[in-house]
């Protein structure tokens, strides 16, 4: 599985995600869209505006939050095919 990571260092949602990553134990490629304007350039181009964080994974791209919900860990735990509290 191949994991990248659009971030930017003052995003609180991107350093749950990345401590989501971690914890699992998820090898994950971050691209910090501050740094790399072209990288900022490809977020807009696949999702139509500067939301971060955003996974792509296996070459599929995937918003791991909601504005007013925050991470979306479900969806995280399911993605990534990691059982929690006895369930996928």
């Amino acid at each position: 599985m191949t994991v990248t990571m659009y971030t930017a260092a003052w995003c609180r949602d991107c350093r749950a995600a990345k401590q989501f990553l971690e914890t699992h134990g998820i090898a994950y490629t971050e691209i910090n869209v501050d740094a790399d304007p072209a990288a900022s350039d490809e977020v807009i181009r696949h999702v139509g505006k500067r939301a971060i964080p955003q996974l792509v994974i296996d070459g599929e791209w995937f918003q791991p939050y909601r504005p007013g919900r925050g991470l979306l860990y479900d969806e995280l735990y399911e993605r990534f095919g990691i059982v929690r509290n006895g369930t996928r």
